[in-house]
């Protein structure tokens, strides 16, 4: 599936409104921990990449349970609940307004989403 001109638009636009929710819920409410959440978000595909390539993918033969691949996994979902999580317990301990983590959480998602949706739209397929 070849990616086009409007599918980089509308993913752009997904992610400028993600960074917009999570920037609005730190300026609206006067307290900017609620930025911690794009810094989980960016680093989350991470883990994921680098174990990826440490797998050394271009064997003639790949194992079905690479422990390393396992986790470049568990680290990237480790660093996804901790986007979610981390504005629900600073909510819960009063440092951050509710709807401010409501944005911050609805801002994250997006933002993951948009990354993740990047990846797929744009991975280079290999023919063997």
């Amino acid at each position: 599936m070849a990616a086009g001109l409007k599918t980089i638009i509308a993913l752009s636009f997904v992610l400028a409104i993600g960074f917009l929710l999570v920037i609005l819920s730190s300026a609206l409410f006067h307290s900017y921990l609620t930025l911690l959440v794009v810094a989980t978000y960016i680093i989350a595909p991470l883990p994921n990449w680098i174990c990826g390539r440490c797998a050394n993918p271009d064997d003639f033969m790949e194992s079905a349970g690479s422990a390393v691949v396992d986790f470049g996994r568990f680290c990237t979902g480790f660093l996804v609940v901790m986007g979610v999580a981390l504005p629900a317990f600073l909510a819960h301990c009063g440092l951050i307004a509710v709807p401010a983590m409501a944005m911050s959480i609805i801002g994250g998602l997006l933002i993951y989403g948009t990354i993740i949706s990047f990846t797929m739209f744009f991975q280079e397929e290999q023919d063997f």
